[in-house]
Order: C-alpha cells, then sequence, then structure tokens
C-alpha cells in the first residue's frame, strides 16, 4: 500500500466505525439500540432508506492515467444467545453460565473490494465491479462448570450482493480535465418491505464509503476549486457521499468519498490514544466518563463488543501524562481577516470598537442558554472582526473574568452580535 493511501486509510478507519458503539458501550444502553447511522446502503426494495450513492469528482490528467478504486464498509454479523432447553435451542437476550455472561449483540466485519484500471478503460465505456460477499455461520457452544452443554452463541453474516459502476468523461477546455463517477448500489433481492430494520442491516452495506487514488494525474478539490475548475465542480453530483482530499496538505493523489461531511485533508489527532467510535465528541470528555462508569456497568460493557472491552481497559491504563495532553490542544492562532473599516460598529448611537465596555444581551437573535447565563455582564471589546458573510460580531472577554488575560492572549473569546450588546 502507498504511504498516501496508508494515510487516508487511517482517515477512512475513522469514518468506518463512526457511531458503531457508543458510550456508555453497554448493549442496554438507549443509543445504542439504534446503531449504524452512517453510509447505511439497504436492499433496494427496502424502504427508508438509500440503496445507492453517487460519487463523482474531478481530475486533472491530461495524458493516461491509473486508478485504484476501493469500496470499504462494514457488515454485521447477526449474534444470537441461545440457550438450551429440553425441546432445543431458544434465543435469549442474555445468558450467564458459571459467572460469565453472554449477551445477544451485533458486531461487524471490515470488507473491501478494491479494483485498479486505467483511465482509457472507463472513459471508453463504464465498467461494473461485482462485489460478492458469502454468508457464514458458526456455532459456539456454552458449556457449565461441570461441561454441560447449557446454551450456545450463534454468529452469522448474511450474503452480500453489490456493484461498482466506473466511468469517466473527459471535459471540453484545455486542462485535461476528468469527471470520475462511482455509483455503488447494493443489489440484494429482497422482499419483505414490513421486516425490522436490524433484520435489512444484515444484508446491507454499513458505513460504505469509497477510497480513490490516481497516479499519473491529480484530484481537483470540490470544496475549493480553483478558478477555471468552479463551473465543472458545480455541476458534479454527489448522492449519499461527500468526497474531499485525503492526506497530507497539498497532495492532491487520494480522494475518500465519505458518508459524513469532512473538510479536505482530514487528519486523525496525534493525542488521540485510539477509537472511542464516536468522532463528535472529545475524547478526553469520553475518556473521563468510561472511568466513572461502575464496576456492573464495565463488567456488561466488556461482554457487549470486544472493541467496547479494548476501550474500558485502555480508559483504565491511560498514563497520566497521556490524559494531559488530551485536555486541549492548540495547532495555530489565527485571527479572521479584517479591514480597518470593520474594527468599529455603531451601537446605540455610540462607537463600539477595541477596548469599548458593553453591557451583554442576549436573546435578541438566539436563546442559547451558556449566552442567556451572561446576561447583564460587562465585558471588554477586543476586536470587531466581519466574516465571509458580510456579517459584523464582537469577540469579547468578561470584566471579572480571572481567566481573560489568558484568553486574549490565546484568541479564544465569546462572540456575539452588534445587536447583543449595550454601551456599558
Amino acid at each position: 500500500m502507498t504511504a498516501p493511501m496508508e494515510s487516508a486509510r487511517r482517515v477512512a478507519d475513522a469514518v468506518l466505525y463512526e457511531g458503531y458503539l457508543l458510550y456508555p458501550y453497554r448493549a442496554s444502553a438507549a443509543k445504542n439500540r439504534m446503531r449504524w447511522q452512517f453510509g447505511v446502503l439497504v436492499p433496494p426494495n427496502y424502504p427508508g432508506e438509500p440503496s445507492a450513492s453517487v460519487t463523482e469528482c474531478l481530475l486533472e490528467a491530461p495524458g493516461e492515467a491509473r486508478l485504484d478504486v476501493r469500496l470499504r464498509f462494514l457488515h454485521v454479523r447477526g449474534k444470537t444467545v441461545e440457550r438450551r432447553e429440553d425441546d432445543g435451542y431458544w434465543p435469549v437476550p442474555r445468558l450467564t453460565v458459571g459467572g460469565r455472561d453472554y449477551l445477544s449483540f451485533d458486531e461487524a466485519a471490515e470488507r473491501e473490494a478494491r479494483t485498479i484500471l486505467s483511465l482509457p478503460d472507463v472513459t471508453d465505456g463504464r465498467r461494473t465491479i461485482e462485489v460478492r460477499v458469502p454468508g457464514e455461520r458458526v456455532i459456539e457452544p456454552i458449556t457449565g462448570p461441570g461441561g454441560e452443554r447449557t446454551g450456545r452463541v450463534v454468529c452469522e453474516h448474511q450474503p452480500l450482493d453489490a456493484e461498482m459502476r466506473i466511468s469517466a468523461e473527459r471535459l471540453p477546455g484545455p486542462y485535461g480535465l476528468v469527471r470520475l463517477r462511482v455509483e455503488v448500489e447494493n443489489t440484494a433481492h429482497w422482499e419483505r418491505a414490513d421486516a425490522p430494520r436490524e433484520e435489512a442491516l444484515r444484508r446491507s452495506l454499513v458505513a460504505a464509503h469509497l477510497l480513490i487514488g490516481v497516479s499519473g494525474g491529480a484530484f481537483v478539490s470540490l470544496l475549493d476549486p480553483p478558478l477555471w475548475a468552479e463551473g465543472a465542480a458545480r455541476q458534479c453530483r454527489n448522492e449519499n457521499t461527500w468526497p474531499v482530499l485525503v492526506g497530507e496538505p497539498g497532495r492532491r493523489d487520494v480522494v475518500l468519498s465519505s458518508p459524513i461531511i469532512l473538510y479536505d485533508h482530514p487528519a486523525i489527532a496525534p493525542e488521540s490514544p485510539g477509537d472511542l467510535f464516536d468522532s463528535t465528541e472529545i475524547d478526553e470528555l469520553l475518556t473521563l466518563r468510561t472511568q466513572t462508569l461502575t464496576e456492573e456497568e464495565k463488567r456488561e460493557a466488556r461482554v457487549t463488543d470486544p472493541r467496547a472491552a479494548e476501550i474500558l481497559e485502555r480508559a483504565a491504563d491511560l498514563p497520566p501524562e497521556l490524559l494531559e495532553r488530551l485536555h486541549g490542544a492548540i495547532r495555530h492562532l489565527e485571527v479572521p481577516a479584517r479591514t480597518p473599516e470593520d474594527d468599529a460598529v455603531t451601537v446605540c448611537g455610540v462607537r463600539i470598537g477595541k477596548g469599548s465596555r458593553v453591557r451583554l444581551r442576549p436573546g435578541a437573535r438566539r436563546a442559547d442558554a451558556h449566552d442567556m447565563f451572561l446576561t447583564g455582564r460587562i465585558a471588554r471589546v477586543e476586536a470587531v472582526f466581519l466574516d465571509v458573510d458580510g456579517v459584523r460580531h464582537l469577540a469579547v472577554t468578561l470584566e471579572d473574568d480571572p481567566g481573560s488575560d489568558l484568553q486574549r492572549e490565546q484568541g479564544r473569546f465569546l462572540y456575539f452580535a452588534p445587536d447583543e450588546v449595550e454601551p456599558a
């Protein structure tokens, strides 16, 4: 695997397991009873969720180029605990034998389908790549302290059928621009439209995304295209996916087509000690919360999923110096761009600029609870900013806050609109 693709894969793995299992990592937690929310491609006859995605991206390739296209997804594995009775085996949510707990709770395995082709292969016509994953059933017996058979764990993968359809079109103009199109579709046969979602998920592609690498060419950002490619970028059609450049900033040889919205060149924070399956949360917060689980809650989490057990062990063994690294990290300090005429605004006939004292009156625009707690407090204006939409904002620090000097030094301010303050 090339270094750029390996770097991209680390980000893609975070996407793959986004929402896999949420804190408090227990099967009984309400938030873990409705799983697999991102990038789910259900069988085509199952209602309510998409069965296909479409990725279109731009490629600078004046001559021949080679493409490395990888479809990656999770394949849900049903895990059912069955208790042995006189008349056979019967499913149960939980079984405790010899002090060990067994839970019925679905897991997932990583799948990948890869194809390598040259650009002329897909500009001359569409290529269809069939993806076939066979089913599998594994039975693990559960025995009591005396060796007696008390139950079993049945793990089953349903077969999956899907297609990748890859095509490309050279666009007119002097830049050698190509529009690449990759369609991914779940083609499984499904007739039970009224089946529970968890059944359909076992025949679905979960967290489905694409990693597309190129040699002999370079991708063009759809988020920030060069001026000459803006028109072509606007015409790209993406459904149920979001393509971005990945790898080191400046590289343009790999695209991640993600089921969640990202920016170009996303990266894993170097401070992160490992997966927590909730990329919209904060590692420090989740780690500290995990450490506060009761022993009974930890016991349930350990048998819920092997990955949950890994999180518990990591949180328990995390050295203080590594935990301290999670407590905030400043990548860089930047002051939003502004011009001299944006350095002041007029409020109630009074010119308000840097150094002005104002009384906070939040609520004119929104009812954010954190802002409402500051009603009536006196603040000092640190700057007047103009955002990309031409809207002015006042950056302030609280006058009686002992940490205001530190906030000023680090550029961490509270922001209010001019109509949410009055001259003090």
